[in-house]
């Protein structure tokens, strides 16, 4: 199944697409304008990709400012135009313990939790994502690709824990 990743922005967000069986980058949009990226969900990405799971905003106890509200209100357009009813939220507290066992993790954890994850076959300094002339399994994942990408991982990784727990009937 092909799983489209949304980390939410006020004005960008990070998109990518992964298979959620090996796990594999089959595209990525990095950092794309919100308004195009509407206008493209529901000609191309609804018909290519099976399910959305996009990182949601969780409330902390603390204000928030106008971005915020933002990118809520995004996170909602995206959902009505793929489809409710095959759209996930993924809580960034959540990708925090799947990826790294603590909440206190930051960025630069998830990424490198991440890489663990990939098979080093590219060249270069970080050979999971390698370099234009010899690219790893990650190449083309930018800055805002990196925590579409952890939302997708973590989505795959509850399904999995879903079905154990079917399975072993709690």
């Amino acid at each position: 199944m092909n799983l489209l990743c949304i980390d939410p922005g006020p004005k960008v967000s990070g998109v990518i697409c992964i298979d959620t069986e090996t796990k594999e980058v089959t595209g990525t949009w990095g950092a794309i304008d919100n308004e195009l990226f509407l206008k493209q969900i529901p000609f191309i990405h609804a018909k290519t990709c099976d399910h959305l799971a996009f990182e949601m905003i969780a409330n902390m106890g603390m204000q928030v400012g106008t971005s915020v509200f933002e990118t809520v209100l995004w996170s909602g357009r995206f959902m009505e135009a793929f489809g409710a009813d095959r759209t996930d939220r993924v809580y960034r507290k959540d990708v925090k313990m799947e990826m790294c066992g603590t909440t206190r993790a930051k960025d630069k954890n998830i990424r490198l939790s991440i890489l663990d994850q990939y098979e080093p076959a590219g060249g270069g300094a970080t050979p999971q994502v390698g370099t234009k002339s010899k690219p790893g399994p990650l190449y083309g994942v930018n800055k805002h690709a990196w925590s579409a990408l952890a939302v997708g991982l973590t989505w795959i990784q509850q399904r999995e824990v879903e079905r154990w727990k079917q399975r072993l009937g709690r």
